[in-house]
């Protein structure tokens, strides 16, 4: 028997039909929002990170039940190819993008960090990056990219 949640993904007001034993991952998957990757399904690679009200959480082991009434950012939900919120900029920027996969996940820790400290020390964004796993690169280049992107959101840099 399927229920109802509302949500607000992306500052969209949503309404979606759920089954009680969907995870959030699968929801959000199905609804269209393909930044959300599916990569362990057990929590521990970050590919399914998304904002839960301002929080950096693992979608694949939250039932979507669980997020009724909640406010949800994905990848979608920030900067455009016209105008790149200062995080991905500066992922670009810092070439740290290679398959892609981990860099949603990784961006929107990253911005839950700043969104609460835009001035982060470089163990408080390893804490905040913790659990991202990224097969291709090292996580020098990520670190250094939060570190641009803080410089950047306190007016520092532009």
């Amino acid at each position: 028997m399927k229920h109802q949640i509302n949500v607000v993904i992306n500052g969209e007001k949503k309404r979606f039909k759920i089954f009680p034993s969907e995870i959030l991952l699968d929801v959000l998957r199905r609804e269209g929002y393909k930044g959300v990757k599916r990569g362990c399904n057990e929590g521990t690679c970050g590919t399914c990170v998304v904002l839960l009200n301002g929080r950096a959480v693992k979608s694949c082991v939250i039932l979507a039940a669980q997020v009724h009434e909640c406010e949800i950012t994905t990848i979608e939900g920030i900067g455009t190819r016209e105008k790149l919120h200062p995080v991905q900029l500066s992922f670009v920027e810092e070439n740290v993008v290679q398959c892609g996969f981990c860099i949603p996940g990784m961006i929107l820790s990253a911005k839950a960090l700043l969104d609460k400290n835009p001035n982060p020390t470089r163990d408080e964004i390893k804490f905040a990056l913790d659990g991202n796993l990224c097969r291709c690169t090292g996580y020098r280049g990520q670190i250094e990219a939060v570190l641009k992107a803080a410089e950047i959101i306190r007016g520092e840099k532009k």
